[in-house]
C-alpha cells in the first residue's frame, strides 16, 4: 500500500506520514458534513416558520 519511494520507514513514521498526508482532508470532510447538517436544520426551521406565518399561526420570533 505504501509506495516504495518512501524508503525504509519505521511503521510509526509510515503512519505519521499517512496521517499528515490525508488527515487534513478527513478533517475538512467532517467539518463540511457538520456545517451542511446545521445549515439544513436552519433552513428547515425557516421554512417551517414561514409556513406557520402563511397559515396565520403565531410564531416564536414575531415581535
Amino acid at each position: 500500500m505504501i509506495p516504495l519511494h518512501m524508503g525504509a520507514l519505521h511503521p510509526v513514521e509510515q503512519v505519521a506520514t499517512i496521517v499528515l498526508a490525508f488527515g487534513p482532508f478527513v478533517v475538512l470532510g467532517i467539518v463540511i458534513a457538520i456545517r451542511r447538517r446545521a445549515e439544513l436544520a436552519e433552513e428547515r426551521e425557516e421554512q417551517e416558520a414561514e409556513e406557520a406565518r402563511l397559515r396565520g399561526e403565531p410564531g416564536l420570533d414575531e415581535d
